[in-house]
């Protein structure tokens, strides 16, 4: 038995934006070990003897901490063979997949990555929203919405100054904040959207402008897992002009 590690990105919460190498690195697991956002129906190609174990983290809830996974890998690895870590959108975006690659790696264990489609990308196309578009916006920003000490990433302060998109992800919690940092920078009337659960079924698309994005979020009641888009792309979402006249007009 030969100890192995894969590194697997589920997508963005569809089941079907996994990769066909995703799929088979599931077929030939011994241990499943998931997450939040990794789609439950993509256990279904993992074999019947597979040991599957959910190991998600999530804001607010009792659950592992990274030194716990790092550890369960390495011995679920020893103790069973192949350990498929099943990980929401790609394992190198904000998903501490490099932590426990090294971490696996310093016991000797055979590891692999398999990139995911990142829902940085995937969640704004799969509401029409481009990240980029000719004359509309050049490049795109991915930042985390808040860094390992709770606080606004300063990447972000920089963003604000650029026309680039701005793509924030687990920044649900501090949106008033970003808000105010492009309010603060003459930047409020920027179109901006926040999805909550990309891809999924239950997908909801909350569109507006920086200045009354904190209002429309509390008002529609949208939740994490989320990703807020910022930026003149965001014009282009075929209910944006309509939604944001509705909101005008129910301020008055």
């Amino acid at each position: 038995m030969q100890p192995k590690l894969t590194l697997v990105g589920a997508g963005p919460g569809d089941g079907e934006l996994i990769t066909l190498k995703g799929i088979r690195a599931l077929r030939q697991a011994d241990v499943v070990l998931y997450d939040d956002l990794a789609n439950d129906s993509l256990l279904e190609f993992a074999p019947e003897h597979a040991l599957k174990t959910y190991v998600g983290k999530r804001a607010g809830r009792v659950s592992f901490t990274q030194d716990e996974i790092n550890t369960l890998i390495v011995r679920l690895a020893q103790e069973h063979g192949h350990v498929v870590r099943l990980k929401g959108g790609d394992p190198y975006v904000f998903g501490r997949g490099f932590e426990e690659y090294e971490y696996a790696r310093q016991y000797g264990i055979q590891c692999e990555v398999v990139p995911g489609v990142s829902s940085s990308i995937a969640v704004p196309a799969s509401q029409g929203i481009p990240v980029t578009s000719r004359g509309v916006s050049e490049s795109f920003w991915v930042i985390t919405g808040t860094t390992r000490n709770g606080e606004l990433s300063d990447d972000l302060r920089l963003a604000v100054q650029s026309k680039a998109t701005v793509v924030v992800l687990m920044g649900l919690s501090k949106v008033s904040e970003i808000c105010a940092m492009y309010c603060q920078a003459g930047r409020g009337h920027l179109p901006m959207a926040v999805v909550q659960n990309g891809t999924r079924v239950d997908e909801q698309c909350v569109l507006g402008q920086v200045w009354n994005i904190p209002q429309l979020v509390a008002e529609q009641g949208v939740g994490a897992p989320a990703v807020l888009i910022i930026g003149e792309v965001v014009s282009l979402h075929p209910s944006y002009l309509a939604e944001c006249l509705r909101n005008v007009s129910m301020a008055y």
